[in-house]
Order: structure tokens, then C-alpha cells, then sequence
């Protein structure tokens, strides 16, 4: 040990990662505590031999990219013939569709929150969008340690590009969270071109490089695709995680002159905006994807690839996604907002132009890269997803979750879903058994649907037939699962009385139509 130390920490780090790795093998799966009958993250590391590639530890990159507010059947490996997304379908080939990927919000920070620490952000009050104004003190708490933290703290190369939304203040800001390299905007939203810095500002403020504000002359979805690429090159001879997170799709929709004239047949004037976004998404995913190839690193990648929540409808802020056959849309537990297009490749390592139809979460991202990379999960709280590579893999043939839930509150009505199996349940209520903040909300002004709502997936999709008149006990069993995982987490640390962006534009909030 004396020699190692004295030598190279690269060869102390191997020798660590070749015991821990083969420790696991041994025993079986990691230990991680489990104190909650919902608890579901089993580790399972895949083995030394599997994970030998071309670098010098052996370990793969790590490119998780986020779209921002995509439609369900937006992209062409879903099926869209109006958008054309060959970087995305060339993805799709290569690796793995998830038919039932989900996210664990149904608007835009929580769902990054979840994805960030594998862990379910009703657990830390996480419940609605970080208020973007400025001194605004909402955050992802300093307390939850994020999956670039540990990565950075195991030798990778860790960079953030995009849109964070994840607390504007200095503690919570990317280059303070375990990212080494960072370029993006803070707030929820921002502008595409041509816009006047505004600091304090939604959608005006500085793009920061590193912490300090930087000029930006190109378009910006297609800058984040160009600093993707500059990102990997840097980084080619060091396993590196890359947290890609677009802004596109999501409003303002500002995109070029050229390609808003590409799609001048579609009528409607704000699809045809958001149609021209999706497909500058697609180019800026494109040239990511393009020096990976070329520099030698696409084998050894493992890249996931969803929204961060479903698609914001025509009646939705002037956004136009499309969410068949999806009911619902962003800010909704319906299929609409939290089922999104979901894609993981791997290749050499998980099968090609395949679908997996059991489902996912993007709270396995977390579990998934510690697991691929060799880092044991920490063992000091609750995890909630699982390393889905045995799953995708087929080397275990059964579902990676028995059941996932969701939890938030806009406009005063607190709203849980479960899904277990193929059984989806809805409950809306301005007070449940168990909430954590101990006391009763406010009733709600209007809640014109059915307080509990029950759907068979497997034959209803879009969720037009209630069972909750005749599967009672379906219901009642489910309920009472919702109240007890409901115990487990904190009351929301933050709250807004609507969804929370501070849009440029007037909003319908009436979220309960279609």
C-alpha cells in the first residue's frame, strides 16, 4: 500500500475500484439501508469484466441530456412524421427505448432535483419550481449531494451546459455543486437570440461561464450543442459526466430565421415556432453525438436522453407539444406530464434498436451512473431508484420498480400518483392523512374532477375510463400506499400558487382541461 501511495493515486484508485467492484460481485448487491417499505435502490454494479473499456480505469462516460417541456410524440423515434429528428432517432438505434420512461415531476425544477440525487425531492421538500427572483433563497437543499459530487470526488471530469433551475444564490449554484465546468443560465427560462442582459431578470439574464457572465452570439440551444463538443474533446482521456440540460423546447419560442422557413407549411404560427425548436434540439444533440464519434468515445459512453417533464399544450402559455396518446400535459400527474420520451445507449454494453417496456424513472440516472462507474451508492439515506443495467441488459427479467409515485400541489390542491403494475392512481385533496406539514390546507377555489381516480394502463393509455366504482379494493389498497409513502417526506421547503415561472407572456392556469 506504502508503493501505491508513493507512487500514482491512479493506481491506489484501481486497485480501490477492483476491490469494491469484485466485493460486490462476491456478496451479491451492495448494502444500502433500507428504513422505508418504498425504499427501492439495489445497486448492482455491473461486473469488473463488463465494464474493461479504453480508458485507463475502465470506467465509461457518463452523458445524461435533458429536452425541456418535449411533447410525447414530438420526436421521430416516437412515431412524429411532422418533426424530423435524425440525431435522436440515430440515438434511438443505437440503444434502448424506454416505452414507460418516467420523471419524477411533472414541471421542470423538481424533476431536475430528483434526477440530480436519486432521490424522490418530496423527501427534502422539493415540491414546485425554485422562484427565479433575484436574493430568492428557494434552492436545491446544500444537505443533498448530488450525483456530480460524487463522481468529481471519484476522478471524473464533471461539467454542466444548459439551464440549472435548481436555486440562483451562491451555495446553489452548479460550480459549488461538483461541477468543475459550468456554462448556462441559473434561472428557469431564458431567451434563445438577440436579448438585452438583464441581471435579475427571468429570461434576460447573463449566460455564466465558471460563475462569471460570458457573451453569447449564436443561437443558444446550438451554443450548448457547440460547448457539449468542446466539453468531450477536453475530456477525452479522463472518464467524464456531462449534464446536458436544454432549455428547448420550452418558451420563448425563438428559433432561426432558416429554420422556422424550413417548416413554413405547418399553419398554425406557434407550432410552427415549436416545431423549428425541436428540431434545433435535435441538431445541437447531433453534434454532441458527432464528436463523440469522432474523437473514439461513443463505445464507451453511456448516454440517457428524456424531457424533464411532459409537453406543454396549445392551451398551456402559448406552447403547442403533443402529447398523444397521452392525456394531460406539464404540470399535470396525468400520463401527459410525467411520461416522456426516454432513451438510454450504452453501446457493446445494452441492446440496439430495442424497446424495454417496463418502467423506468429518471431517478435510476443517479443509481445507474454510481453503479457503471464503480461507486458504491452512500449508505447515510433513503435512495430511490435502481441500476437499470441487469434490467435493460435481460439478466433480470423482472421489473426494476414494484411501484413509482409522485407528489405536488399547485393552485392549493395537493395531488398524489402510484403506479404499481400496470395500475395507475390519482388522488386529489387539499388535505391527506399523513401530511407532513401537519395541518390542513386551504380548500382549493375549484377541483372539478374526481377526488380519486383509477386506470388500467395496459388497455388505457390515455386515461379516459375511471375503475374507481369497480376495482374498490385496487383502490383502497393503493390509497392507503400513497398515505404511508406520502409520511416519508418533508413539507415543501418552498411554494408557489401557480406552477412558478415567471413567463413572459400570460398563462392559462385553468389546468384542469384538456
Amino acid at each position: 500500500m506504502k508503493l501505491l501511495l508513493s507512487h500514482k493515486p491512479g493506481l491506489l484508485f484501481t486497485f480501490l475500484l477492483i476491490f469494491t467492484l469484485l466485493t460486490i460481485d462476491v456478496f451479491g448487491q451492495s448494502k444500502v439501508r433500507q428504513q422505508d417499505p418504498f425504499q427501492q435502490s439495489s445497486v448492482n454494479p455491473v461486473s469488473i469484466s463488463s465494464i474493461t473499456l479504453d480508458v485507463p480505469d475502465g470506467r465509461p462516460n457518463i452523458l445524461v441530456i435533458v429536452a425541456d417541456d418535449l411533447g410525447y410524440a414530438d420526436v421521430g423515434f416516437q412515431g412524429s412524421l411532422e418533426i424530423p429528428t435524425p440525431h435522436l432517432d440515430s440515438l434511438a438505434e443505437k440503444g434502448l427505448r424506454c416505452t414507460n420512461g418516467y420523471v419524477s415531476h411533472s414541471v421542470c425544477s423538481p424533476s431536475r432535483a430528483g434526477l440530480l440525487t436519486g432521490r424522490h425531492q418530496m423527501r427534502f421538500g422539493h415540491d414546485t419550481n425554485v422562484r427565479d427572483r433575484q436574493g430568492s433563497s428557494d434552492g436545491l437543499p446544500v444537505t443533498e449531494r448530488l450525483l456530480s459530487q460524487l463522481l468529481a470526488q471519484a476522478g471524473y471530469a464533471t461539467g454542466w451546459i444548459g439551464k440549472w433551475h435548481l436555486g440562483s444564490m451562491p451555495q446553489f449554484q452548479p460550480q459549488n455543486r461538483g461541477f468543475q465546468e459550468t456554462f448556462g443560465f441559473l434561472a428557469g427560462g431564458h431567451n434563445y437570440i438577440n436579448w438585452q442582459v438583464t441581471p435579475g431578470k427571468t429570461y434576460f439574464e447573463p449566460i455564466v461561464r465558471n460563475g462569471k457572465p460570458v457573451g453569447v452570439k449564436e443561437h443558444l440551444t446550438l451554443a450548448f450543442g457547440r460547448e457539449a463538443g468542446a466539453f468531450i474533446r477536453r475530456n477525452h482521456n479522463q472518464p467524464w459526466f456531462l449534464y446536458l440540460a436544454f432549455n428547448a423546447p420550452h418558451t420563448p419560442h425563438q428559433p432561426t430565421a432558416e429554420r422556422l422557413k424550413k417548416f413554413s407549411h405547418i399553419k398554425n404560427e406557434l407550432r410552427r415556432a415549436y416545431v423549428a425548436q425541436v428540431s434545433l434540439l435535435d441538431d445541437a444533440v447531433g453534434e454532441t453525438l458527432a464528436v463523440l464519434h469522432k474523437t473514439g468515445q461513443e463505445r464507451r459512453t453511456l448516454i440517457f436522453f428524456f424531457s424533464d417533464n411532459g409537453g406543454p399544450t396549445a392551451d398551456y402559455g402559448g406552447n403547442c407539444a403533443n402529447n398523444a396518446p397521452l392525456r394531460g400535459k406539464k404540470g399535470m400527474l396525468y400520463e401527459g406530464g410525467v411520461h416522456v420520451p426516454f432513451l438510454v445507449s450504452w453501446p457493446d454494453r445494452l441492446p440496439a434498436g430495442k424497446d424495454y417496456d417496463l418502467p423506468v424513472s429518471s431517478l435510476d440516472v443517479f443509481a445507474t451512473s454510481l453503479a457503471c462507474a464503480g461507486i458504491p451508492m452512500p449508505l447515510d439515506r433513503d435512495y430511490d431508484g435502481v441500476n437499470l443495467v441487469p434490467f435493460l441488459s435481460g439478466k433480470k427479467p423482472d421489473a426494476p420498480h414494484k411501484c413509482l409515485f409522485w407528489r405536488q400541489n399547485f393552485n392549493g390542491v395537493d395531488e398524489w400518483a402510484m403506479r404499481q403494475g400496470n395500475i395507475k392512481y390519482l388522488r386529489r385533496s387539499h388535505d391527506l392523512p399523513g401530511n407532513p406539514e401537519g395541518k390542513p390546507r386551504p380548500k382549493p377555489k375549484r377541483m372539478n374532477v374526481p377526488v380519486e381516480e383509477l386506470f388500467d394502463l395496459s388497455t388505457d393509455i390515455s386515461e379516459n375510463d375511471n375503475l374507481n366504482a369497480y376495482r374498490l379494493e385496487e383502490l383502497r389498497q393503493m390509497g392507503a400506499a400513497v398515505v404511508e409513502w406520502n409520511k416519508l417526506g418533508s413539507p415543501p421547503a418552498f411554494r408557489f400558487d401557480t406552477i412558478g415561472e415567471e413567463l413572459p407572456f400570460k398563462m392559462d392556469r385553468n389546468r384542469q382541461n384538456d
